[in-house]
């Protein structure tokens, strides 16, 4: 089980860190293409804005598995243990509803764009708006189409080419990341309720303990060398 964490974790990570590189690269590019050569790469703007929606909604799961967000653990810190565990089951059920708040608008937002039925209903899915019209033929402004994605035109827009990437394309990560939110407040919930965590950030008296350990190995480490 371990393993295959450190694998997910793996992956989520070199995707962060791959988005952050491509933005980079393609922002490079456009800055030299500009000023080097009174140039411009046309897509370059709206794909780095797009690609930095990813990385925030996708990171924003990620935080919370790693318990790396923001926040405030004053009252945390002063209260007994049963009353903090109280405190952050109510924390995480408010962030639950939340994500899946989320979870139905991103679903909803983007279905219209992938020809799929929005859920009705105005807080809680009751079902499928199977009137609503489909907006699959939408497409982003100066992205191209790639070839790898040609089979969307049969699937999602009726035998129709497209010119550029449909919009459908980026706007799926708004349902994804949602659901990486949901799935992911729903583990601390289970290891809230477990016993296994009394929060859903990371305790600043943890780290500090962390630290004060890893500064020992390293003095035991060097007292060994010498």
């Amino acid at each position: 089980m371990q393993q295959k964490t450190g694998l997910i974790d793996q992956f989520e990570e070199t995707l962060i860190a791959v988005l952050i590189g491509l933005m980079t690269a393609i922002t490079f590019a456009n800055v030299v293409a500009r000023y080097a050569f009174n140039s411009n790469i046309l897509w370059a703007l709206e794909l780095t804005v797009f690609m930095f929606g990813f990385l925030v909604l996708l990171g924003a799961s990620y935080a919370v598995k790693k318990h790396a967000q923001l926040g405030v653990d004053v009252i945390l810190n002063i209260v007994s243990p049963a009353i903090r565990r109280v405190l952050a089951l109510i924390s995480v059920a408010a962030c639950l509803v939340f994500s899946l708040f989320l979870l139905k608008g991103g679903y909803d937002y983007w279905a219209v764009f992938a020809d799929l039925p929005p859920t009705s209903g105005r807080w809680f899915p009751t079902g499928f708006d199977t009137s609503s019209r489909s907006q699959s033929f939408y497409e982003m402004q100066d992205v191209p189409m790639v070839g790898a994605l040609r089979f969307l035109e049969d699937l999602i827009n009726y035998g129709d080419t497209y010119e550029k990437m449909p919009k459908a394309v980026p706007y799926i990560v708004l349902p994804i990341s949602a659901f990486l939110l949901v799935l992911r407040f729903t583990q601390a919930a289970i290891a809230i309720w477990r016993g296994e965590l009394d929060r859903l950030i990371a305790s600043h008296e943890v780290e500090d303990e962390l630290n004060e350990i890893r500064a020992g190995h390293a003095h035991d480490s060097r007292g060994g060398s010498n």
